[in-house]
């Protein structure tokens, strides 16, 4: 138990660290949420900010959905014991690693460091797909890309993307027959990850059905 228990507390912690508030402070721009649309995520510093300091963020971001899906299981739990009877039908190692990356997307949208108000997750879930599941990584970079060059939407190009990695677990595994590891795990997990993502753009997904979501047609340049 004790194992496990110290690969979730670092999983969260790590997800936990408020890249967008540290960077912006460290700009001396103040607090990011209190600016733009209020979120603590790569995208709002973008708009703020300028897209070296965004950039920088959002990689960050990232980095810390790979550190949690991949390098703590490997590095601090024993692959030989679970603190319980695992009687599904998905593999051990597979079943931590999807749990460690969850509590990273989890300490980013309500972070331990700043009020349990972060972002939205979707750069640190891209993160813990790249861990996970690099294939489906690269299918979703490919689905938000094309989404934003078409319409300019961050938030739906960040849905798509997510419904994007469960949909080709299942193409590549059910139709291409990729004998893919931790498949059964895999599917079920990216399917959550997918509905989660949805949850937090909520508000957006209101107002680009109102016709009313902001476009990212440029970034703040003074600040750069």
């Amino acid at each position: 138990m004790g194992n496990f228990a110290i690969v979730l507390l670092l999983s969260y912690i790590i997800g936990s660290i408020p890249t967008s508030i540290i960077a912006t402070r460290l700009a001396e721009a103040g607090d990011i949420r209190k600016f733009g649309s209020g979120n603590a995520g790569g995208t709002n510093v973008l708009r703020m900010l300028g897209w070296k300091i965004g950039l920088a963020v959002i990689l960050f971001d990232l980095f810390k959905g790979v550190v949690a899906s991949y390098y703590i299981p490997h590095l601090f739990w024993d692959p030989s014991t679970l603190p319980f009877d695992n009687h599904t039908p998905f593999q051990d190692f597979t079943v931590v690693q999807v749990i460690c990356g969850i509590a990273a997307v989890l300490g980013h949208i309500w972070t331990l460091f700043a009020g349990f108000k972060g972002g939205k997750g979707v750069a640190t879930g891209a993160g813990m797909i790249l861990g996970l599941a690099p294939v489906e990584f690269v299918v979703a970079i490919a689905v938000f890309t094309f989404v934003f060059i078409s319409w300019r939407y961050v938030s739906l190009g960040s849905i798509l993307a997510a419904m994007a990695i469960p949909v080709t677990l299942f193409v590549r595994e059910n139709v291409f027959n990729v004998n893919i590891p931790g498949y059964h795990t895999l599917v079920y997990f990216a399917i959550a990850v997918s509905f989660l993502i949805t949850y937090t753009h909520r508000e957006n997904i209101k107002r680009l059905l109102a016709g009313t979501e902001s476009k990212l047609t440029h970034f703040k340049g003074s600040r750069q």
